[in-house]
């Protein structure tokens, strides 16, 4: 699939899921805006990429508040002009507690990784991909958000605030040539663990690159008909 000059954002950009997104759609021809957290560990991914300076923005923040997420947007849309794919892959885990053990802090935190990030991401960038006729919205969740289990309840209430986001927007997005859809997988095996040591633990984990692989789909042209849709990434096991 080529993806030649399209201004792809990547939040969460340094992490395992992150790093392989980045690599495929900058060897298909996309202009990157990553962001992360780490100012190193981005100068290393860049480093990797070997991306001439017009096909590539770095952005250091922590993008779970709205100045900062306006910032970056600005700066996207002054360097490239706009943006068109956003990939949304700010985000964590806690659980192993039950909901009386939990504190009221570890739901805030699920909440500004998952919800408040997504919100401001949204906010932020998709009046450019409207304003383009065409865009890609996509984030990776989990099938907690709808089947949560035992001592996951922040993980699983924010999750299924974050998959209402983008149900709600792909409702919005219709007619203007913008979808917005989900990825469900149960574990990102960024180790390929599943396949070194095969195991029924493992046996569901997804690996990143099968997940860019859905992406890419996602992103392409031919996929403009999916929009509000669920895509679960597991079950093979």
């Amino acid at each position: 699939m080529d993806l030649q000059n399209r201004v792809t954002v990547i939040t969460g950009a340094t992490g395992g899921l992150g790093r392989v997104a980045a690599q495929t759609f900058a060897k298909r021809g996309a202009r990157l805006a990553l962001a992360a957290t780490n100012e190193e560990r981005l100068q290393a991914l860049a480093r990797e990429l070997a991306l001439p300076d017009e096909r590539l923005l770095l952005y250091a923040a922590n993008l779970q508040a709205e100045t900062p997420m306006r910032e970056f947007a600005r700066a996207v849309s002054e360097k490239f002009g706009r943006a068109e794919i956003l990939l949304q892959f700010i985000g964590g885990w806690t659980g192993g507690k039950t909901i009386a053990e939990f504190e009221a802090r570890e739901l805030t935190a699920m909440l500004a990784q998952h919800v408040w990030a997504t919100w401001y991401l949204l906010q932020a960038f998709v009046p450019q991909l409207v304003a383009n006729q065409w865009g890609r919205v996509l984030i990776v969740s989990s099938p907690s958000a709808q089947q949560p289990r035992a001592k996951s309840a922040p993980y699983a209430a924010a999750k299924a605030a974050q998959e209402n986001l983008i149900l709600t927007l792909a409702q919005e997005l219709k007619g203007l040539g913008v979808t917005a859809n989900i990825l469900q997988v149960q574990t990102i095996d960024a180790q390929h663990e599943r396949d070194a040591a095969p195991a029924p633990k493992n046996a569901n984990w997804t690996t990143p690159e099968e997940i860019v692989a859905a992406l890419l789909y996602l992103c392409s042209d031919a996929a403009h008909i999916v929009n509000g849709a669920r895509l679960p990434l597991f079950g093979g096991g």
